[in-house]
């Protein structure tokens, strides 16, 4: 199975880290391995809000 590290453009999570007040975690540790899978979790919902609002007007 290939790996889905990409599926997601660094400047998008980092839109979405701000948005929910993770993105200090993220600059402070240097990384997102701090960030928590509940964090994680948001963003994924996030994105994918986002992914839908942008096929509505397809």
């Amino acid at each position: 199975m290939g790996s889905n590290k990409n599926l997601m453009s660094e400047k998008l999570k980092e839109e979405i880290a701000k948005e929910l007040g993770v993105y200090e975690t993220v600059k402070r540790d240097g990384g997102w391995g701090n960030v928590s899978a509940e964090k994680c979790g948001n963003m994924v919902k996030k994105a994918i809000e986002i992914a839908n609002k942008s096929t509505e007007n397809l």
